[in-house]
């Protein structure tokens, strides 16, 4: 079973970067452009790890995080942070609503595939 990542990212430039990373790594990647199709993909997709930014159009990942956690499915998935911001309170926030990690931009691809198999075990 190949790993399914779903990555929301109001910037294009990231999503095709989270993507390429995701792929060359032998797994599969959905990308949502705000946290509303973010969410709709979720339930449509049932992703093994979700890859969310904050500041987003529509429905940030606060809110991204909140509806996931509250859903009826797929709960417990892992979800990391990949933003620009790196204020402790705003990681506080994100922990509290039910984020697993946080990474900041610009990401390494080493490091982004290491925190990804660290939260869901997988291996390229």
């Amino acid at each position: 079973m190949t790993l399914k990542v779903l990555a929301i990212d109001d910037s294009r430039t990231i999503r095709g970067l989270v993507k390429q990373v995701m792929e060359d790594a032998g797994y599969t990647c959905i990308c949502a452009e705000d946290g509303m199709h973010g969410v709709a993909r979720f339930k449509e997709e049932n992703p093994d790890v979700v890859i969310t930014d904050i500041n987003m159009p529509n429905m940030d990942g606060f809110s991204v995080i909140t509806s996931i956690r509250n859903g009826t499915s797929n709960r417990n998935v892992p979800i990391l942070v990949l933003t620009t911001e790196s204020a402790d309170h705003l990681k506080d926030r994100a922990r509290k609503a039910g984020a697993t990690g946080w990474i900041v931009k610009p990401f390494e691809d080493a490091t982004i595939l290491s925190v990804i198999q660290r939260v869901t075990g997988a291996r390229p």
